[in-house]
């Protein structure tokens, strides 16, 4: 028989609070593009974002928990553009070729891509003993 103990990640229950109302808040942002409910999903970006970029500097001694949570945060600067760029009639405005405004909602979502793929392809292999919650 072993001996091991296994560890744990435990999240604060009024972290876990905070978790739950990003929910909250970027459901009423997705349901107020879905709607187009202008006022409200506009409003619903700040709190939304803000809530992520916190999540992801009270996870940061743990880089896999960093990461995902910086990347949620590209994805959501992402698709809060694509929104205001289909609210404000600009989404399919040509930038260049076939480039639209709504195209350049993929900078922030390659940019969390990217944040993951080092996480996963450089950043998890070399640190493969140190504690990580993915």
């Amino acid at each position: 028989m072993s001996n091991t103990t296994t560890a744990e990640y435990t999240i604060p229950l009024s972290y876990r609070k905070m978790e739950n109302l990003h929910i909250v808040f970027w459901l009423f942002k997705d349901i107020s593009w879905c709607m187009i409910w202008k006022p409200l999903g506009i409003a619903m970006i700040f709190p939304t974002l803000i809530i992520s970029i916190v999540i992801a500097y009270r996870t940061r001694q743990y880089m896999s928990e960093l990461c995902h949570n910086v990347a949620i945060s590209f994805w959501i600067t992402a698709n809060a553009y694509w929104m205001l760029s289909e609210f404000f009639k600009i989404d399919a405005d040509v930038i260049y070729g076939d480039i639209t405004y709504k195209h350049l909602a993929i900078i922030p979502f390659t940019i969390g891509i990217l944040l993951l793929g080092f996480y996963y392809l450089i950043w998890k292999p070399k640190h493969h003993n140190e504690l990580e919650t993915m």
